[in-house]
């Protein structure tokens, strides 16, 4: 096993030497993908599955509580996602660390995709990286993943194919103190009909409340995976976000595991007509 080279910082405590590498031998890789032979038109992705960090980076001076939370991580989304692979067939390329260490649905421009707050989290590990520690994440964590879509996108229309892109993701009940009233949103751009098609399925159950690009909307200034691996292919891509108390459960996996594939299903079929 290797280890990678630290540096003390009195304001940031132990920071890894840019030119060792971040993430030891034993330690996961920066992506992995799960049914990689699905044969389901879906290409699913899931940037935020996991609030791990590289040993190199410790617990980038927040406490365990602050890991644990919405800030680090999606939580609920991977659990779903892989529901949703094994139910449609569909690969899955997911993330294996936290957001807070880069944000692989930011563009590289996006200041929020190193954060040094997160929402009114400050991250202590972040604060005042140098050019060479911010490209070593970008290096290390961000392009092994947007490469790997990149090259399965390829492939796929190099078949002849024309994959749908759906990003897998969740969110908080309460925003700054602010309720949410959507159970779900479909966040969109160029793909409208697609989009629509999703909305009107899952709004045909009359207790769910669905956002139309809520809570959040697509800007190519703050997200990657649907403006780059979707609307700039000319593919159809949305992200599927779910409230993250829905499926914080295996329970509540299974339930919206289920309504997800039929409304997919649906929407899909009434796109290739």
């Amino acid at each position: 096993m290797t280890s990678t080279t630290a540096i003390k910082s009195p304001e940031h405590g132990v920071r890894p030497d840019p030119s060792a590498p971040l993430l030891a031998i034993d330690e996961l890789p920066p992506y992995a993908v799960f049914n990689p032979d699905g044969a389901s038109p879906i290409l699913l992705l899931c940037e935020h599955a996991s609030n791990r960090m590289p040993r190199a980076l410790g617990d980038m001076g927040l406490p365990l509580h602050e890991r644990q939370r919405h800030i680090a991580w999606d939580i609920g989304a991977m659990a779903l996602a892989q529901r949703l692979s094994v139910s449609l067939d569909a690969p899955l390329f997911f993330t294996n660390y936290s957001r807070l260490v880069i944000d692989c649905n930011r563009p590289l421009a996006a200041p929020s995709m190193i954060p040094e707050i997160s929402e009114t989290t400050e991250i202590p590990a972040n604060r005042n990286l140098s050019d060479a520690e911010r490209q070593q994440r970008i290096d290390t964590l961000f392009r092994p993943y947007a490469d790997a879509v990149t090259r399965r996108l390829d492939r796929l229309e190099g078949e002849g194919k024309r994959p749908f892109v759906v990003g897998i993701h969740s969110f908080t009940p309460v925003y700054f103190g602010k309720p949410r009233p959507w159970q779900a949103g479909i966040l969109y751009r160029d793909a409208v009909g697609f989009a629509h098609s999703l909305i009107r399925e899952l709004s045909s159950e009359p207790q769910l409340t669905i956002g139309d690009n809520e809570p959040y909307n697509i800007h190519p200034d703050e997200d990657y995976t649907v403006p780059v691996h979707a609307d700039a292919r000319g593919l159809p891509g949305v992200l599927v976000e779910v409230r993250h108390d829905l499926i914080d459960t295996d329970a509540g996996v299974a339930v919206w595991g289920e309504r997800l594939t039929r409304c997919l299903k649906a929407s899909i079929g009434e796109q290739e007509l």
